[in-house]
């Protein structure tokens, strides 16, 4: 018997041996999201809070996610350019404004890539700004309420693409055209493209304490296709920096037609002496229609304005102050290094990844070495701007980021993965697949002076297998890597809302203490708010009802109302009288053309309700606010158009 025992024992032992060996050697073959370790450096603890806020733009959604990294864990959509009945922005009369433009009330739009504001280089985290492709439009978002307070228009604009990157100071915010059009807009034949449409690429100008934007000027640039840009900083600071494609300016099957060009340009532009020429009078205002809308945080209430000109400029009327550098072969993303050094011009159809020098670019300027010009505008010698190239780096290069230690990121779209190559040598020294088909990739402060090399992460347009089935569509993916070591190292896969083409990231700890928390009702100027119970009341003005309404846990005020009729138009002016932390209330009616409302502590919230039926129809909260949440309801009663039954309403009589 104790022989047996023993003889147990003993292959017990050898068999965890052997098992620990191979589970030893099984974890020296992991890597990437399958290694143990990998899995507690993405991990955020219950009640603990993630180290960055990453903002992802949603594409075709129109609007902006808020995820945290490393977790990778989605805390919010920002609604702007998109109708979002989850909070009734777009919906509520007091956010209704915020989608007006020229074309009407446009409720959606095609938002592509955010920008955080900068101070001296440095993201400060006050503002995040993103572009309407579509419609053309330039939001700015506050990061104090996480709300859109602001949508300008840009006209003589189609396809908003290159924006809406922000200079150093934030002193300009810009808006360059994909699609270059007829300025002004008029009948023509499309076959007369060449030599008669123009790109405008537009300088939004933003006031330094509260963010408002207003256009400063636009220059009407050749007809070609303006993809991405980037600002100068530290040396090239005041300059602007543009990527172009259809150089044939060619208007039918431009996948052919737009790349027979062996180079086409990135546009140099000293925005400081356009700036210049501009406050001493020069430029021309033009006949253009153009919303500005503006949400007031005292009145909780946006407001639209329409304007009826704007100031362009010839690049004729300002020499020296535009140069185009030749770059291979449609390049498409356009970034500067930490240093504002290099530029690097990220060819889709070209081998080698192109770096120009801004050093060497104000040197062949003032030598003059020119290789013609393009309506006027010179054209410097490729040699004489090159700083190097990165040799057969992977395959179809789109957008480059930086780690501020030297190095620099680019996505290869068509090899799927992402290459690290060092600023200065041009080597490569490492690359990392991604599933599948990255576009933009992002660090945080990685078109800033100080990135924060810590993170990068990939977005990725096709997901495939990377999750559990969803259908024929699928969320797209994204990927966080580690990048504080020599290696890149996979972390993390996770889902992002809509098609994100960028993101901008910023440590937390720059923007969460800011975070406002409540609106104070003693702060509220809404004009039809209703501050206390007592001051609801229900007015008639014809056919339109005016509700002034409260909220709190767990009734409405009135609950009751009567004297409403087939044919009249009822606003319920909705107060949460909430003075905690995340204790929304939802106000629904049966019946509304439109959506809930969901309001914040404090704020004032307006829902439009025609009534078409004769009857006793509800309202209640659509948000769980309390144990008495079911409770929280109420009736109003609609009678024939005819009926000479009077208003009134009550709470509890």
């Amino acid at each position: 018997m104790k022989k047996t025992l023993k003889i147990t024992v003993a292959l017990v032992a050898v068999l965890a041996g052997l098992t620990s060996c191979n589970n030893s050697e099984k974890s020296k073959g992991r890597s990437g999201a399958l290694a143990s370790n990998v899995a507690e450096k993405v991990y955020v603890a219950p009640g603990e809070h993630d180290s960055h806020y990453a903002f992802i733009s949603g594409g075709y959604s129109g609007n902006l996610t808020v995820y945290g990294l490393p977790s990778g864990r989605m805390f919010k959509e920002i609604p702007v350019f998109s109708q979002f009945p989850t909070n009734g922005y777009g919906y509520s009369e007091e956010t209704k404004p915020m989608l007006e433009t020229s074309f009407g009330f446009v409720p959606w739009d095609d938002s592509h890539h955010p920008d955080i504001s900068q101070t001296n280089g440095k993201l400060d985290g006050r503002w995040i700004f993103i572009n309407g492709n579509n419609t053309p439009r330039i939001a700015r978002i506050s990061l104090t309420t996480f709300e859109t307070e602001e949508i300008i228009e840009v006209p003589n604009s189609a396809g908003n693409h290159s924006s809406s990157f922000i200079t150093e100071n934030t002193e300009y915010v810009v808006a360059g055209t994909r699609f270059s059009v007829p300025v002004p807009q008029r009948d023509m034949p499309i076959k007369d493209y060449k030599g008669n449409f123009k790109g405008a690429l537009t300088f939004i100008a933003v006031d330094p304490e509260h963010g408002h934007m207003d256009i400063k000027f636009q220059i009407l640039m050749p007809g070609f296709n303006y993809d991405l840009s980037h600002p100068g900083r530290g040396k090239s600071h005041g300059w602007f920096f543009f990527t172009t494609y259809n150089t044939e300016e060619a208007s039918t099957l431009l996948e052919v037609n737009a790349s027979q060009n062996d180079k086409d340009f990135i546009a140099a532009i000293n925005w400081k002496k356009i700036e210049a020429y501009v406050n001493n009078g020069g430029g021309k205002m033009m006949p253009a229609e153009y919303t500005h809308n503006l949400h007031d945080e005292a009145t909780h209430t946006a407001t639209s304005t329409m304007k009826k000109e704007v100031r362009v400029v010839d690049p004729a009327e300002i020499p020296g102050a535009i140069y185009l550098l030749p770059t291979p072969k449609s390049p498409h993303g356009c970034d500067v290094d930490p240093s504002g050094e290099y530029i690097v011009g990220n060819g889709k159809l070209s081998a080698n990844l192109t770096v120009h020098s801004f050093t060497k670019m104000l040197d062949a300027i003032e030598k003059k070495k020119f290789d013609g010009d393009a309506y006027g505008i010179p054209i410097l010698r490729f040699e004489d701007v090159l700083a190097g190239s990165v040799e057969q780096p992977g395959l179809g290069p789109l957008h480059t980021e930086f780690d501020g230690k030297g190095n620099a990121y680019t996505t290869f779209f068509i090899s799927s993965e992402v290459v690290k190559w060092k600023l200065g040598t041009w080597e490569v020294l490492d690359r990392k697949p991604t599933y599948y088909s990255v576009g933009h990739l992002t660090i945080p402060g990685g078109n800033s002076r100080e990135p924060f090399g810590k993170y990068m992460f990939a977005m990725n347009k096709i997901t495939k297998d990377r999750y559990l089935p969803t259908g024929p569509e699928m969320e797209h993916s994204a990927q966080l890597y580690d990048i504080s070591g020599d290696k890149m190292e996979l972390l993390l896969d996770f889902p992002t809302h809509g098609e994100p083409h960028y993101a901008a990231a910023i440590p937390a700890e720059i923007i969460k203490n800011n975070s406002k928390k409540i609106y104070r009702l003693a702060e509220n100027k809404h004009p039809r708010k209703a501050t206390i119970d007592a001051d609801t009341k229900v007015v008639r003005d014809g056919k339109n009802v005016h509700v002034y309404m409260t909220t709190i846990r767990s009734h409405f005020s009135p609950d009751n109302i009567e004297g409403v009729k087939v044919g009249d138009k009822v606003f319920f002016h909705v107060t949460n009288l909430e003075q905690d932390f995340d204790v929304p209330h939802g106000f629904a009616m049966i019946g509304a053309n439109n959506a809930e409302l969901l309001i914040s502590p404090g704020q004032t919230r307006t829902l439009t309700w025609e009534p078409k039926k004769v009857g006793v129809w509800p309202f209640y909260c659509t948000d769980f606010c309390s144990a008495l949440h079911q409770e929280m309801q109420g009736y109003v009663r609609v009678s024939p158009a005819d009926s000479n039954i009077e208003l009134s309403w009550s709470l509890g009589d």
